[in-house]
């Protein structure tokens, strides 16, 4: 399609580890519309965050190795660049919000120290222009008497407050694409609450497309506007957020939504638990890697895996089984 602003095919990325090589992402392929914000849910160690770190390579190497797979980005591979060709892209182009802001900020470097270094390597401003920004940014995000602020180190703000800089740092540069990696798991919901909104704001305001990475169905809702549902180092479910919500067709989809709490449930029965455990990847799977969590499955499951294909014009999903009627596809 060629109005994509990021179009990833065929990603894998394996771990080279003392018990054999982990097959972290087997062949993802998703694209990232402009003004879009994508929602890549699943369980730890799915393979969220090392899809969004391949593309950027920020993989460590050894043990990471990204085998496979094209990321294009304004007509460039991504994943055929230099180290010193996609520094450029990183933070300038492309931001990213990590999961953890106190381990992901330095904390011997004050905060105005560390907003201004991007600025000045990135776009070039001197000294004097890059506190500036920094403390216009720290206003943008809604932290107080920003300017005063600037000389705190992280220990000195709250953890909210720690994950605004880091939303700060991510977008010092206007960039592009902004890839936030569970940015609100360690905070309580009102912050998560805040941070959400904040979120929402710059997209409008900045107009720029967003990766949000996360394992809480409940913050896709509120900020997607497609859905990427990942298991085992495979997409396998993608589609609208209401398509999503309203028409849940994968056994693994179905049971990650039958695990929240619902409200608007007339009689509220029992929480859904899916049993067994995510499979380990030494071995890159070639059958349906849910097959043995699946209450759903056939013979045919343990023989191939099967692709994404379409079911509606913007719902896609990876299973041999209708869900709805138990039948095979």
């Amino acid at each position: 399609m060629p109005d994509l602003l990021l179009d990833i095919k065929g990603l894998e990325t394996q771990f080279k580890t003392p018990e054999g090589v982990v097959h972290a992402v087997n062949g993802v392929s998703f694209g990232l519309k402009e003004g879009e914000t994508l929602g890549v849910v699943g369980e730890s160690g799915c393979g969220k965050s090392v899809t969004m770190l391949s593309v950027l390579g920020l993989i460590p190497s050894p043990p990471g190795k990204v085998v496979a797979g094209e990321a294009f980005f304004s007509g460039q591979d991504l994943l055929k660049m230099t180290n010193e060709e996609i520094r450029h892209v990183r933070g300038a182009q492309i931001g990213m919000i990590f999961q953890d802001p106190m381990t992901s900020l330095n904390p011997v470097l004050t905060i105005g120290r560390q907003l201004e270094e991007p600025l000045m390597l990135h776009i070039g401003m001197t000294k004097n222009q890059a506190q500036e920004r920094a403390a216009e940014l720290l206003s943008l995000v809604g932290i107080p008497k920003a300017k005063d602020r600037l000389g705190d180190y992280p220990h000195q703000y709250s953890g909210g407050m720690r994950q605004r800089v880091m939303i700060a740092m991510a977008l010092s540069c206007s960039p592009q694409i902004l890839i936030a990696d569970e940015p609100t798991t360690a905070l309580d919901v009102t912050i998560q609450a805040q941070i959400m909104e904040l979120v929402k704001r710059l997209r409008e305001e900045l107009g720029m497309s967003i990766v949000w990475i996360t394992h809480d169905l409940g913050v896709v809702a509120g900020i997607a506007h497609r859905v990427a549902v990942m298991y085992g180092g495979f997409i396998i479910e993608e589609a609208s957020v209401n398509s999503l919500f309203a028409n849940p067709s994968h056994p693994y989809t179905l049971g990650l939504l039958g695990s929240l709490p619902r409200v608007d449930e007339v009689e509220h029965g029992r929480l859904f638990s899916i049993e067994g455990q995510p499979p380990v990847l030494y071995q890159k799977p070639t059958t349906c890697p849910f097959a043995p969590r699946c209450k759903w499955v056939m013979e045919r499951c343990w023989k191939e895996n099967p692709m994404l294909e379409p079911i509606s014009t913007e719902h896609q999903v990876a299973c041999w089984v209708d869900t709805k009627t138990g039948r095979s596809r």
